[in-house]
């Protein structure tokens, strides 16, 4: 066939004269190889079209797909093989004893709830899940992130992880992911503040790892965010009340003191009387509660004013720490306060003792060290007691 339709140009070649027909000549020539290469094409590629919609079908489990014959050789060939392995897989099924659907709609449906259950988990988590590339913009982000950004995920990919961030957080959130990019090294609870699409500012913690191509570069970062404004606002609030707690606690002391300085005169003659001065080691006298403690302020020995004074056994206040009973002072107070009589050998200082009953004592203490034993003695003198409230 090609054959003759070469020739074709020939002959006319052969039937004409003259400079005249040349372009003619060539127009046909060009025109006739047009109209074959269509033709051509058209044998060639509707069976290719067709096989390729049958196959297509096969993947999905229609085994019983007709493969239409072709003119082509190497396309029959080909078809041939697909009825083979039809075949071999319809023979396959029998002998299992499975229906197509359990192959491959069920595969199919497999996939989905793969696929399901894991957004289903990236939503649940309190923050949402991302990732991005080299160029630190979002490739992805989990749904959730519009309950707290107010941003729907589509609306964030493609943006720089910038485009969300505080303008004042942006140089170190450079600096940040420039240094585990470079070290190739996971951002862990990294601290940041983000603005709301409604113009909200909140606190975010980050962490994230690294991922990598098939030749070990870097090519992103996958990670989590969560939303700790709550526990940040509350830090805040905590430090505020420590701070106004000892602004409290340093008032209080000084009422105590010019309280303590009005009434000295009516102290008990045969004691002597209380000071502040580091340099004063009180003695004992028979109303004072005593008591030893060692470093960590834990109750070694008592007198029996002691135990009796906040309504205690002997054995239950041995197994007591001061700050049990202090309802002024913390443990960690409490420590620094031995330090320093350690350093210093004595010290003065006025405090709250609570009962076992919870009614309170106002009291003075000595703390004073015992260097031999390297244990602490502190003696109590009562002042007045706080009356409860009713």
């Amino acid at each position: 066939m090609c054959l003759a339709i070469s020739l074709i140009p020939v002959g006319i070649i052969g039937g004409m004269e003259g400079l005249q027909y040349s372009s003619l000549l060539i127009i046909l020539i060009f025109g006739v190889t047009f109209i074959v290469s269509l033709v051509i094409s058209f044998f060639i590629t509707q069976p290719i079209v067709k096989l390729t919609k049958n196959i297509d079908e096969i993947s999905k489990g229609k085994l019983d797909v007709k493969l239409d014959k072709s003119e082509i050789h190497e396309i029959n060939n080909l078809t041939d093989s697909l009825d083979r392995i039809m075949a071999s897989l319809k023979l396959a099924i029998h002998k299992v004893g499975v229906k197509k659907g359990e192959i491959f709609d069920d595969a199919v449906k497999a996939t989905q709830a793969v696929e399901k259950k894991h957004e289903d988990f990236l939503d649940s988590i309190t923050g949402w899940a991302w990732e991005i590339d080299e160029k630190l913009t979002y490739t992805y982000c989990s749904n959730n992130i519009s309950k707290i950004l107010g941003y729907e995920s589509d609306e964030v990919i493609g943006q720089s992880i910038f485009n969300f961030m505080l303008p004042e957080d942006i140089q170190n959130a450079e600096k940040i992911f420039k240094e585990a990019s470079s070290k190739n090294k996971s951002i862990k609870s990294y601290i940041n503040w983000h603005v709301c699409k409604n113009g909200k500012k909140i606190c975010i913690i980050t962490n994230g790892i690294p991922f990598f191509d098939e030749n070990g570069n870097l090519t992103g970062f996958r990670g989590v965010d969560i939303d700790v404004t709550l526990e940040k606002e509350s830090e805040a609030k905590i430090k505020q009340l420590k701070t106004e707690l000892s602004n409290l606690k340093m008032e209080m002391t000084g009422l105590l003191n010019e309280r303590d300085t009005k009434k000295i005169k009516k102290i008990d003659k045969h004691q002597k009387p209380i000071s502040n001065n580091k340099d004063v080691i009180w003695t004992e006298h028979e109303f004072d509660s005593v008591f030893i403690l060692d470093e960590n302020a834990n109750i070694l020995d008592c007198n029996e004013n002691m135990f009796k004074r906040l309504g205690y056994t002997k054995s239950e206040i041995l197994n007591l720490n001061m700050a049990d009973f202090d309802a002024l002072e913390s443990k960690d107070d409490i420590i620094n306060k031995i330090n320093k009589a350690k350093k210093e050998g004595s010290i003065s200082f006025k405090s709250i003792h609570k009962r076992k009953d919870g009614s309170a004592l106002l009291v003075f203490e000595n703390l004073q060290y015992l260097k031999d034993e390297n244990k602490f003695k502190c003696i109590v003198r009562e002042d007045y007691s706080v009356k409860k409230t009713k």
